[in-house]
């Protein structure tokens, strides 16, 4: 039986995960506590509380050394603290001259990169930390989907790029799944799977982009994820993983929960 193996949320939208034990999965299809902030680039015109494309942000696609941070956002107090390795970067509550401070040092750090959206753009600067720390509104898309990756595909991808040690980090979904074969889970589109109190409909396998080519430890850009998805797997489009919506009410999806399909 195909079991949940591993959670992931991530608090700042294209920013490293928290590996979580369980996730809360709201009635609307989202999770709580992900995608809660983002770093927004000052000449958006975008409002604060609106949902945007990740190019309107600091974000892994665009900045691959973010994949060298580390996060800890406590969700109760609404306190985000950034470190690299041993320094931190920023520990800061979520009031006016903390969100300042976050950016600030985000900003800095983003700046000393040789990859960054912010050199030869001073329109972009400075930045905003956007978002209120506990609605979850910055997905890839307005509708917030969920993604499920199985650990049989990822062994399929890692395989062909050569890399035995491949991060599942790298693909950024939010339920990793053991005990299902490679591609198993595209298979699941247009079907409903059952995890733990919560029911999905698959809709849609999730194309990928430049952050998965970021090396979670490095923050170099090191694998051609991108064009090994579609060379060594005949893809149109690169593809892995799947976007998943709730059916009827949400509920706890926990590690090691049974992962049921449906019809």
């Amino acid at each position: 039986m195909p079991r949940v193996a591993a959670l992931y949320r991530y608090p700042v939208k294209g920013f490293t995960p928290e590996v979580c034990d369980a996730l809360t999965v709201l009635p609307e299809g989202r999770i709580a506590g992900d995608r809660v902030l983002g770093l927004r680039f000052a000449n958006s015109s975008i409002p604060d509380a609106a949902w945007s494309k990740k190019h309107e942000f600091v974000a892994l696609a665009n900045t691959p050394g973010l994949a060298r941070l580390h996060l800890r956002f406590d969700h109760a107090a609404r306190r985000l603290r950034i470190a690299l390795e041993d320094a931190v970067l920023a520990d800061e509550a979520l009031d006016e001259a903390g969100r300042s401070r976050i950016a600030e040092a985000i900003a800095r750090y983003v700046l000393a990169l040789d990859e960054n959206p912010l050199a030869g753009h001073p329109e972009r600067l400075p930045l905003r930390l956007v978002g209120d720390g506990a609605s979850p509104r910055y997905q890839d898309n307005p509708a917030g989907e969920i993604t499920l990756h199985g650990r049989g595909t990822l062994a399929a991808v890692a395989s062909a790029l050569g890399d035995p040690v491949l991060s599942e980090a790298r693909f950024r979904s939010n339920v990793a799944v053991e005990g299902i074969e490679a591609w198993q889970e595209h298979a699941w589109v247009g079907r409903a799977v059952s995890i733990g109190q919560v029911r999905f409909d698959v809709v849609r396998p999730k194309v990928r982009c430049l952050a998965t080519h970021a090396n979670p430890e490095t923050g170099k850009r090191d694998r051609p994820v991108l064009r090994t998805l579609v060379n060594a797997f005949r893809q149109q489009e690169p593809t892995f993983a799947v976007a998943m919506v709730t059916r009827g009410a949400g509920g706890q999806i926990h590690v090691g929960d049974e992962v049921i399909l449906g019809n």
